[in-house]
């Protein structure tokens, strides 16, 4: 566990790796194993450091997503869709299409 400038264990790092090591933990978990080893800890932290990670997951999974966007060669979803409703009009209808696409996936 990491220390502040004044000597004290950083509470949020020890939220931290209290988290990657039981990711499931509820606060009230974290705040009582902590307790046990003598760092104080509030629920509002807790709450805000794993909110922070949520964010943090949830920004790269866009990232991943973008990635992907970009090396499909599709660079604006709003372009699909419309290729896509184009192609459903060739075939007969989304209906027709959606029939196309179930019998590919067999």
């Amino acid at each position: 566990m990491t220390k502040t400038a004044n000597g004290k264990p950083n509470r949020s790092d020890a939220i931290r790796e209290h988290l990657a090591a039981n990711p499931k933990a509820g606060s009230k978990e974290v705040i009582a194993a902590l307790a046990a080893k003598g760092v104080k800890v509030s629920s509002t932290l807790v709450y805000y450091v794993k909110s922070k990670q949520g964010q943090a997951n949830r920004r790269a999974k866009r990232v991943v997503v973008a990635e992907q966007t970009r090396k499909s060669g599709v660079a604006n979803p709003v372009e699909l869709v419309i290729r896509l409703k184009d192609l459903a009009g060739e075939v007969g209808g989304m209906a027709n299409l959606k029939r196309l696409v179930d019998l590919l996936a067999d």
